[in-house]
């Protein structure tokens, strides 16, 4: 479980939240409470006591430059405790915000420098009966059409998940 002040920057997807809702009826201690469905472009990402304006600024340009984007959710992907959703339309996004603070390494290095950019569904389900009857589940509502909007840099606190700014994709990048 990640420590309050840790934030992520994530493109919230609401379309998706069938899936999750799916898996959480089968499997609900390994749908995450309290966070939406969403694409992570960078988690962890700076350190909430670290954040600058500088960085605030940085996430809205960058957000400015790519359009909102119609998305098609359609290939599922399993692991050891993972159920999620690729979402190849956004790697470009997750790659210009990678590429923006090199020394951020996604998900601390776990799955290499460049995953892909997904809808988490399930977590820690290493119950490979629970896992096959949650692909089972979210793989019937699939293919899922969604829309991406905005990219919201998170922080997370005690209570649950603080959105600390909204940029709109292809908005104004601000100052």
């Amino acid at each position: 479980m990640p420590e309050p002040g840790t934030t992520a920057v994530v493109i919230v997807v609401p379309d998706a939240a069938p899936l999750l809702d799916a898996a959480r009826r089968i499997a609900p201690a390994h749908v995450r409470h309290g966070v939406p469905a969403h694409v992570s472009l960078l988690y962890p990402f700076v350190p909430e006591p670290a954040l600058t304006g500088q960085d605030e600024r940085s996430v809205r340009s960058l957000a400015a430059r790519f359009p909102a984007a119609d998305l098609v959710l359609e290939d599922l992907v399993t692991a050891s405790g993972f159920v999620g959703v690729t979402v190849a339309e956004l790697q470009p996004i997750a790659d210009a915000f990678r590429a923006r603070w090199p020394g951020v390494r996604p998900y601390g290095g776990r799955f290499g420098a460049q995953p892909a950019a997904h809808v988490t569904v399930a977590l820690g389900a290493d119950d490979p009966t629970a896992t096959a009857h949650v692909r089972a589940a979210v793989g019937s509502l699939l293919p899922l059409r969604a829309r991406a909007a905005a990219v919201q840099l998170v922080a997370l606190t005690a209570e649950g998940w603080r959105p600390r700014l909204t940029a709109p994709l292809g908005g104004p990048a601000g100052r």
